[in-house]
Formats: structure tokens, C-alpha cells, sequence
């Protein structure tokens, strides 16, 4: 009697456990869906940005699976990638949106943004690993960076591979103001702020992927490649 009392005793902790694990997968796709529509909705709302998060997430992730992280390093850089602008959310259109580049003021408006994002989704069990790139994704290696100065290795090793990727995708990029670099260009810049802005083994690694990254990358009237799709 008893053993059997435990048989389904263990039985129903069994379909609890299901039922529990089943509702937590389901929450937790609810979330990636909901973070997922934000950022593409933020992209639409800053001009300057649109399918940026997704660019600069296949750098980034080429980059991470270079240097050989981990699965859940390289799901960690992933969300972090697709939301590490979220926080730009609180920034006024009149900055955001600014047709022209941004005045003293305005700048220190718009380094609010990795702060506020990471305000935003603290709260996010499934996110914690991705929280060092929100916030930390403008830091620079030689310290001159934001919002708290790290340099060298105290930078978080995610937000330091996005770091790279982000550079390169807003150099090769149009904007307003400014005409898309080569490809070619855009690395040479990244090679020469190697150890001031950038992690110079972060860099080495982005070098060894660049060539099939670029590979899509099509050609201007000139022949020159572009990065304005990608």
C-alpha cells in the first residue's frame, strides 16, 4: 500500500514538474517574442539603426564563434546584440531622430540609452547573462568610454566582442550626414584604435572572420564594396 501510495506520489510530482516546466517554456517565448517585436520596433523608430541589431548580431556572433564561447555565452551575445539599444526607448525624437550629428547636450542625452537599458530589462530572469552588453557595449578598452569608464579586461568579454561588431556595422552604414565606408576601410580604422577603443585580441579575431563576412557585401558604381544592405 504504502510503496504504491508512492508510486503515484512520485507520478504527480512528475506531471507537476511537466506542467511547471512546460509554463516557464512558454513564458519565457512569450518574453523572447515581446523583446524580439521591441527591438524591431525601436529600429523602425530610429531611421538611422534599421536591421542594425541584426547586423551587427552576425558580426558579433562570427566574431564569438572565432574566439570558440560557449553555447550559452553565444546565446547571452545573441539577445544581447538584438537589445542592446532597447534603452533608447527613453530618448526624445528631437535626439534620436536628429538629422545631423548631435550637439554636446544632445550627446549626453543620448548616453543615457545603456543605462536606461539595462533599467529596463534587469528584471528578465532569462536575460541576466546579456545585461553586460546593454550596459556595457560603449565602454573602450584605454577607459574613455560610457557609462563607467572600465577599461582593459574589467570591461564584460561579451560587451567587448560587441563592441567591435557595433563599430564596424555603424562605420559601413548610412547615414544622413555621412556616406557608408568601405568595408576594407572600416577594419583599418578598427586596426588602428586596436588596444585604445578595442580589445586587440577581440580584434585579431574579428580580422580572421572579415573576409567571409564581407563576402555579401555589395559593390558601389566605383567598385568599391558598401555595407548599406546587408
Amino acid at each position: 500500500m504504502i510503496e504504491a501510495q508512492l508510486v503515484n506520489y512520485a507520478r504527480d510530482l512528475r506531471i507537476v514538474y511537466r506542467a511547471e516546466r512546460s509554463r516557464r517554456e512558454e513564458l519565457e517565448r512569450a518574453y523572447r517574442a515581446t523583446l524580439t517585436a521591441l527591438s524591431r520596433a525601436l529600429d523602425l523608430r530610429d531611421t538611422e539603426t534599421e536591421e542594425h541589431s541584426e547586423r551587427v548580431g552576425r558580426y558579433a556572433m562570427a566574431i564569438a564563434r572565432a574566439l570558440r564561447l560557449d553555447g550559452q555565452s553565444l546565446d547571452a551575445l545573441q539577445w544581447g546584440a538584438i537589445l542592446h539599444d532597447v534603452g533608447k526607448i527613453g530618448i526624445p525624437d528631437s535626439v534620436l531622430r536628429k538629422p545631423g550629428p548631435l550637439d554636446d547636450h544632445e550627446w549626453a542625452i543620448m548616453r543615457r540609452h545603456p543605462r536606461m537599458g539595462y533599467e529596463l530589462l534587469q528584471a528578465v530572469d532569462f536575460l541576466q547573462p546579456s545585461l553586460p552588453v546593454v550596459l556595457h557595449h560603449h565602454e573602450k578598452w584605454d577607459g574613455s568610454g560610457y557609462p563607467d569608464h572600465l577599461s582593459g579586461e574589467s570591461i564584460p568579454l561579451l560587451a567587448r566582442v560587441f563592441a567591435v561588431a557595433d563599430a564596424f556595422d555603424a562605420m559601413t552604414s548610412w547615414r544622413p550626414y555621412k556616406a557608408a565606408l568601405p568595408p576594407e576601410t572600416a577594419l583599418a580604422r578598427i586596426r588602428t584604435d586596436s588596444g585604445t577603443h578595442f580589445d586587440p585580441g577581440i580584434v585579431a579575431s574579428f580580422c580572421g572572420v572579415f573576409d567571409a563576412l564581407t563576402q555579401a557585401f555589395p559593390s558601389s558604381p566605383s567598385g568599391e564594396r558598401t555595407a548599406r544592405i546587408v
